[in-house]
């Protein structure tokens, strides 16, 4: 509490002084799969809580490499450490990899959070949190806003099939503004499709965090989000851009490891433009 004082009345002094506002060392920590803690100025927001212990259930049902237990590795720190000083959590959909019990028994459930539509708000207040606020077009939360933006995880043939497209639900991206902060786009659990495109022409992220461990459904021939191939995609698109790319090593049906993806970046020039965070590594935005 007191350092988040301080950085208000730092950035206040700022301000008076210069007329722009100070970034109170903007962040991206780096949890597991696609769970991060994003810090926005001096606001906190926790990303897509998956909080189980190492192989605590079976993998996934009809995707690639089912019979690996997941998740595959653990938390790189406790889950009370993760949850110091958050003020919000943002839900992109409610797959156990993003939203688990594990999450739900942890968190106070006073904390905000946004998620994408009221079937997941049903469901989350029906585990007991009492602040459960639906994304649907922009809200504001401590002076950050936070835009909903259309994502699709997976193809049109994937959606055609309907116990395809029952698995595969719904899901979103975020992206956070704030006058005189870097802007921000979580892509979330996605496929490219021409929103995305619209998403980083209408916005111009500065920081774009991609879910890239290409995770593949049996019977189909591509991924249910993206892969090597859309990081580069994305750099075209957005040439003054950082990347983290993430949503590796943690899930059965993920076959794009950082490795991999290492050998992509490296060999397509874009490795100072693109970071692939350990588990627990903070990047600075």
């Amino acid at each position: 509490m007191k350092s988040k004082l301080f950085a208000s009345l730092l950035a206040a002094t700022v301000i008076a002084t210069t007329g722009f506002t100070a970034s109170a060392d903007s962040s991206y920590e780096h949890i597991r799969n696609a769970t991060g803690k994003l810090t926005y100025n001096d606001t906190t927001f926790l990303i897509d809580p998956f909080f189980a212990a190492k192989n605590s259930f079976p993998g996934f049902e009809g995707t690639f490499n089912s019979q690996q237990r997941v998740p595959l590795v653990d938390l790189p720190k406790s889950v009370n450490e993760i949850l110091n000083d958050v003020d919000a959590v943002v839900v992109t959909h409610t797959h156990p990899d993003h939203w688990d019990e594990a999450a739900a028994k942890s968190i106070n459930k006073d904390t905000p959070i946004f998620v994408q539509n009221a079937s997941d708000q049903a469901l989350i207040q029906s585990q007991g949190f009492k602040d459960v606020r639906v994304l649907s077009d922009t809200a504001t939360f401590e002076g950050v806003t936070l835009s909903h933006r259309n994502a699709t995880h997976g193809t049109d043939a994937m959606y055609q099939n309907k116990q395809a497209a029952d698995l595969l639900g719904e899901t979103m991206g975020v992206v956070f503004t704030m006058p005189n902060e870097k802007t921000v786009y979580i892509m979330g659990d996605t496929v490219w499709t021409p929103d995305i495109t619209k998403s980083i022409s209408k916005f111009n992220p500065d920081v774009l965090i991609m879910n890239t461990g290409y995770a593949k459904l049996l019977g189909f021939e591509d991924s249910i989000i993206m892969g090597t191939e859309d990081v580069g995609k994305a750099a075209t698109l957005a040439p003054n851009a950082k990347f983290l790319t993430v949503h590796m090593d943690t899930v059965n049906h993920a076959v794009v490891d950082r490795k991999t993806m290492k050998k992509y970046v490296d060999g397509m020039g874009l490795k100072d433009q693109v970071t692939i965070p350990e588990d627990g590594e903070t990047v600075k935005l």
